[in-house]
Formats: structure tokens, C-alpha cells, sequence
């Protein structure tokens, strides 16, 4: 797929543009990456229908993110995104782990797990130059980053074919800090959004949660913060949502809920039940399922141990000790021990095609903002 012919730096980019002029597509809209719910069908189906549809890949194994990219570079896309963590994995400790295990010992037991037949493992892996390397066969329009940004050899390669880079922003700081370290667009993102908070300039994530507002109070403080466009994540499942945050100066919107019960998405069975139950009113954050906080509907799991707990270990290794735990308990039609992430508001969030989700959302976005610069 060839450059954009509008990216951030193009000799031709002299006057005010659209943010799908920016990013290739016909609505102000993405559908948010969404780990362990989809795969590049969910953002085949939203890009069809003029979003830029995104592909996480930070589970991803090198063979299956190939696999992946030529399935979106097959599709016939304008644009697409694909979104990496930027996270610095930790130091294992023994003592930790100890720890986190036995908290788990009465689960364990309850389910007949041997916790010595537990592996370890990080679960999830940031950018590297193997990403990078691959990326580069395939030249994706549009990159996305969690957790800041990557190094800046590894940020150059990526721009070295025009791809557009955006990257999530929880307080006015970050948003300052992705746009001074080379992001084209800035994602703020809202207390109310599921799924892990993109904080990084931080040592503790979880104390450092009394920094975090809500998507209407942070946009409009970013747009003021920053030049580059701004996209509003958060609590947006409608056309008003829509709306409402393009009349606060977004640029765009990015939205994930809506699309967690769409035909295809791959949203296990229990989580699609709880999206449909009452159990979706109550969401919470919580770093137990990674070691990172993020938001997901209520389970027993998150109420008997925490939401937040300080025995978790550094994100991601928190992982794979729940792993045997949620195999057992789905297995057995629970969401017991399952992340289930969801965002404050599922209102928006139906069993119909990702095409009239995306549809239904662009009916608020009939004047969308420039990008400014």
C-alpha cells in the first residue's frame, strides 16, 4: 500500500485537512484495537464501512501478525491501523510471583489446578525491531502505540514509508509528550474507556489513577494543549456521543465498546453474555488481570481480590498465573476469572454488524473538525 498522499511533513500539506483526509478514510472514525476480542475481520468490516479499522497485536506471535497483515493488505482498505504496546518489561521476581500465587491458592484448589504445573510467561510483548522489521514488508498506513511511544529508531522506521503515528494520552502532559516525541495524532483517552488506561508518564500507574478525568473533561484540555489533531476516546457509543466530542474541538473519535457484540468480533461467549446482562452498569478498574489498570465489568474475581491489589506483579506478568484459572472457569460457562473488558458506557454496544455500528456513529459526525497546523 502506497504513502498517504496527506501525511504530517508531505511537501503537499499546506493548508487545513480533515482527519480522514489524514488518515484515508471517509468517516472520523476508528474502531478501536481491542486485544483478545478480535482479530483483522472486525477491522476488515469497520474499514468497509469507512472507519479505520484497527488490528492489535501486541498477543501476537510474528507468524500470526504476518498472517494478519496480508489479510488486511488483501482487503481492499483505503487505510488501516495496527496498534503495538510500548511497555518496558519488567524484572521477573520470585518473590512476587510467590506471592500473587498464593493469593490464588483457594482458587486453585476449588478448580484442582497444581500451581507448580502453572508456566510463567509475559503474555504480552512491546514494539520491537522484529515488529518493526515486518511492518516494513507491509507499510501499514497508520500505526498506534499504547503507553507511549516506541524508542526513536524504531519510531523512524516506522515513519520511513509516511505512516501516520498516533498514540493514547490520559492526562495533558502525555498528550504534550507524544506530540514533542513525533506522534501525527493524539488519542485522549477518558476515564470511561475499557480495557488498560494508556498512562506511561508515570512510576505507578495505579496510585497515579487520581490523575485520570473523564473523556469530556480531558478532550477539550488537550486540544488546547496540542497542535497536532486530536482524537476523543471514552464513553462514546452513539451518534451524540459522536456528536458532542467533535463539538468540543476532537478531530475524530475512536470507539471500542460498541463493536464488542458485533458478528465479527471474537468476544468469548461468557463476555458477550455479561455485555448483555445487568452486570455491564458495573465496571471498575483493575490491575489483577496484567498488572496494569484497566476497565472491565465486575466479576467475582475482581471482587474478592481487589479491584486493585498490591500483590499483583508489574504488567504483564500477572497474566499467565490466571490463565489456567479463566480456561477453568469458561470451560464451565463462567466469566468468573475472565477479563472482561468494557467501558462505562454499553449502551451502544448491540449483536449487529460492525457496518451498522460504524453507521449509526457517523450519523453525528456530519461536521467534522479540521485538523489544525
Amino acid at each position: 500500500m502506497t504513502p498517504l498522499p496527506y501525511a504530517p511533513g508531505h511537501p503537499t500539506m499546506t493548508r487545513p485537512m480533515l482527519l480522514t483526509d489524514l488518515l484515508g478514510i471517509s468517516l472520523p472514525i476508528i474502531q478501536a484495537p481491542m486485544a483478545g476480542v478480535q482479530s483483522s475481520a472486525l477491522a476488515i468490516a469497520a474499514g468497509r464501512a469507512g472507519a479505520l479499522g484497527s488490528l492489535p497485536c501486541a498477543t501476537l506471535t510474528p507468524a500470526q501478525l504476518r498472517g494478519e497483515l496480508q489479510s488486511l493488505g488483501s482487503a481492499g482498505l483505503p487505510s488501516y491501523n495496527v496498534n503495538f504496546f510500548c511497555h518496558r518489561p519488567p524484572e521477573p521476581s520470585a518473590r512476587v510471583e510467590q506471592a500473587w500465587r498464593a493469593s490464588l491458592a483457594p482458587a486453585y484448589a476449588e478448580f484442582g489446578i497444581d500451581p507448580a504445573e502453572v508456566p510463567a510467561g509475559a503474555g504480552r510483548v512491546p514494539f520491537d525491531a522484529t515488529a518493526a522489521e515486518l511492518l516494513a514488508e507491509f507499510r501499514p498506513p497508520v500505526v498506534s502505540f499504547h503507553f507511549g511511544l516506541p524508542d526513536p529508531d524504531l519510531l523512524a522506521t516506522v515513519k520511513s514509508w509516511g505512516a501516520v503515528v498516533m498514540s493514547s494520552a490520559t492526562t495533558v502532559d502525555e498528550a504534550r509528550w507524544l506530540e514533542a516525541h513525533g506522534a501525527d495524532v493524539v488519542i485522549a483517552q477518558g476515564l470511561e474507556a475499557g480495557g488498560h488506561r494508556g498512562m506511561f508518564l508515570t512510576d505507578d500507574p495505579v496510585q497515579d489513577l487520581t490523575t485520570q478525568l473523564g473523556t469530556f473533561a480531558l478532550l477539550p484540555q488537550v486540544v488546547r494543549a496540542v497542535r497536532c489533531p486530536v482524537v476523543a476516546a471514552g464513553g462514546i457509543a452513539d451518534a451524540a456521543g459522536v456528536a458532542a466530542a467533535l463539538a468540543l474541538g476532537a478531530a475524530g473519535v475512536q470507539v471500542g465498546t460498541a463493536y464488542l457484540l458485533c458478528p465479527e468480533a471474537t468476544t468469548s461467549a461468557v463476555h458477550r453474555a455479561a455485555l448483555q446482562s445487568p452486570a455491564a452498569a458495573h465496571t471498575a478498574l483493575t490491575n489483577l488481570f496484567t498488572g496494569r489498570p484497566a476497565r472491565g465489568i465486575v466479576n467475582r474475581f475482581m471482587r474478592e481480590h481487589g479491584p486493585l491489589s498490591p500483590l499483583t506483579p508489574a504488567f504483564p506478568l500477572a497474566t499467565a498465573a490466571l490463565a489456567p484459572l479463566r480456561a477453568k472457569a469458561e470451560g464451565q460457562a463462567s466469566g468468573d476469572y475472565s477479563p472482561m473488558w468494557a467501558g462505562q458506557n454499553v449502551s451502544g454496544c448491540r449483536a449487529v454488524p460492525a457496518a451498522d455500528v460504524t453507521r449509526a456513529l457517523a450519523a453525528g459526525s456530519s461536521a467534522p473538525d479540521t485538523v489544525r497546523g
